[in-house]
């Protein structure tokens, strides 16, 4: 599952979306790293006329309201969609229907068919910006800092003619949810009871291997 992505610049995240963090953060992330995520703003500060989107920073990596540190992250920056609504660290998120996007530009899965772990850095074919479903959490350090966080959603991906390529011949393929352009503001919107319906697979011909220099 997706460990390593690349996040768009500010500039991308603005054309794309509308909003973007205050400044720019790193591209290259890694669990535990502080990244952009994008919610739907609250609605009272909707009536001031402000974007119905927000982009926030927090750590790749959820951490559910019981995590005694930040290092649950290096554990929590997937989430398989199946079982969320059960699992500790996620159920709380996906219960109150906490939904986010997390806009990539590029990720690394290890290919190995070739018997080696060979990273493959992952882009949309017309090079756009992808929105990956996700969940986002509000948590307290020692000294009451407010930490956002977030992970992202995953599904089955056996049959996948695409991902299928990734991951240890033996084990189960998986792959981040990627929604179309046209269903984040419907993703952000949907109830908890809808959640699942947006667990689907990208079309393979919209993804390609590009391993030039981001």
């Amino acid at each position: 599952m997706c460990s390593h992505y690349e996040a768009p610049e500010n500039e991308r995240l603005l054309a794309g979306f509308g909003v973007a963090p205050d400044s720019q953060l790193p591209i290259d992330l890694w669990p535990t790293y502080i990244g952009p995520f994008i919610r739907l703003r609250h609605e009272e500060a909707r009536e001031d006329d402000l974007p119905e989107l927000e982009a926030l920073t927090g750590q790749f990596g959820l951490l559910p309201f019981w995590a005694k540190d930040r290092k649950l992250g290096r554990q929590t920056y997937n989430c398989r969609s199946e079982t969320a609504s059960t699992k500790p660290s996620f159920k709380s998120a996906w219960k109150k229907g906490q939904k986010c996007i997390i806009p990539i530009s590029a990720f690394f899965e290890p290919d190995w068919r070739s018997g080696k772990a060979i990273p493959t850095r992952i882009t949309r074919t017309d090079g756009g910006v992808m929105a990956v479903a996700g969940l986002w959490e509000r948590w307290k350090d020692q000294d009451g800092q407010v930490v956002h966080s977030y992970t992202m959603l995953t599904i089955n991906a056996d049959a996948h003619p695409f991902m299928n390529a990734f991951h240890k011949p033996n084990d189960e393929k998986r792959s981040i949810v990627i929604l179309p352009n046209g269903l984040i503001k419907d993703w952000l919107n949907s109830s908890v009871e809808q959640t699942m319906s947006f667990m689907q697979p990208y079309p393979a011909d919209r993804l390609m291997v590009d391993n030039r220099p981001g």
